[in-house]
């Protein structure tokens, strides 16, 4: 490998959209054959897993354990500013030669994966208080057509395009004075845009939502933690507890494209270190649950603890 570069970002507090360059006329949508092709082409990475059974795992031979060790730094890419907060979480979307990365507290950028040279920032504006778990941080986009599709820390999910990173739609997905955030990299099958909600160790009951790629129109939505009367409810000892129940889902799933099943796993129950006050088996936290991507319907769950 002869190519081969380093980025740091560091954050920034410059606001809104600033353009520097256009990308090349040459790149073309990402249609859902692209999505579900994955890394046959190695030259993309489309979304966070890398492809649709999110291994993350690259086809790419270049690099072997006898040649890793002369990897040197080709260009490195720093925000203006800095702003405190953990390191960066994101895994850029990579396509025709650009990278596409998110940043704590919601920045974006589209880079020249050559040089580093940055094409356009984005950068949301956020309400000045926000109850946010854990870390202020973004885990990457995703992207159809040539639409960018980021979560947001103050739980919305936004459509940019690409070729510019001018909003194109935003949607509200939960208030952040309720304890809801958008930390994970959303994942796009067919016609949807798939994100799970943060915040599992706050007085919040998960869920899993899926918006029209287009008009960022609800379709569906599927609560990790059931409601009264509905199957698993029989596992929490009332309506109280299972109204904050936690089961936050902050990690990107996968998806089956012969089977049509989301593959997500949920997280803690709430309060996640005093359960004397929700025994039982707490349904459908700690699990791993299949859902019908057309519908939202579970299809299984296994829960591991």
């Amino acid at each position: 490998m002869n190519q081969v570069f380093a980025l740091s970002v560091l954050m920034a507090s410059i606001g809104c959209v600033s353009v520097v360059a256009q990308q090349g006329a040459t790149s073309r949508p990402v249609t859902s054959q692209m999505l579900l092709d994955g890394l046959k082409d190695p030259t993309r990475w489309l979304m966070f897993g890398g492809d649709y059974t999110s291994r993350r795992n690259s086809p790419l031979t270049q690099l072997t354990p006898l040649n890793v060790s002369q990897l040197t730094p080709k260009w490195l890419f720093q925000t203006p500013a800095a702003a405190p907060g953990r390191g960066l979480e994101s895994t850029p979307v990579v396509l025709d030669g650009i990278l596409y990365v998110t940043g704590n507290y919601n920045h974006a950028w589209a880079l020249d994966a050559r040089t580093g040279r940055p094409i356009w920032h984005y950068q949301r504006t956020l309400p000045d208080r926000l109850r946010v778990c854990c870390g202020m941080v973004n885990r990457g986009p995703a992207i159809q057509g040539d639409k960018l599709y980021m979560g947001t820390l103050d739980a919305h999910l936004v459509a940019l395009d690409r070729k510019t990173g001018s909003v194109l739609w935003d949607a509200t997905v939960e208030e952040p004075k309720n304890g809801y955030s958008i930390t994970l990299a959303p994942l796009v099958v067919k016609n949807k845009v798939i994100v799970g909600i943060s915040g599992g160790d706050f007085a919040t009951r998960g869920f899993i939502d899926a918006y029209d790629v287009e008009g960022g129109n609800r379709v569906w939505r599927f609560y990790t933690v059931p409601g009264a009367g509905e199957p698993g409810s029989e596992t929490w000892p009332g309506v109280e507890p299972m109204l904050r129940g936690g089961g936050a889902v902050w990690a990107t799933g996968a998806y089956d494209p012969t089977l049509n099943l989301v593959y997500y796993g949920t997280g803690n129950p709430n309060p996640d270190y005093y359960g004397d006050d929700r025994k039982g088996d707490n349904l459908y936290t700690c699990s791993l649950l299949a859902i019908d991507a057309d519908s939202g319907k579970l299809k299984w769950h296994y829960q591991f603890t």
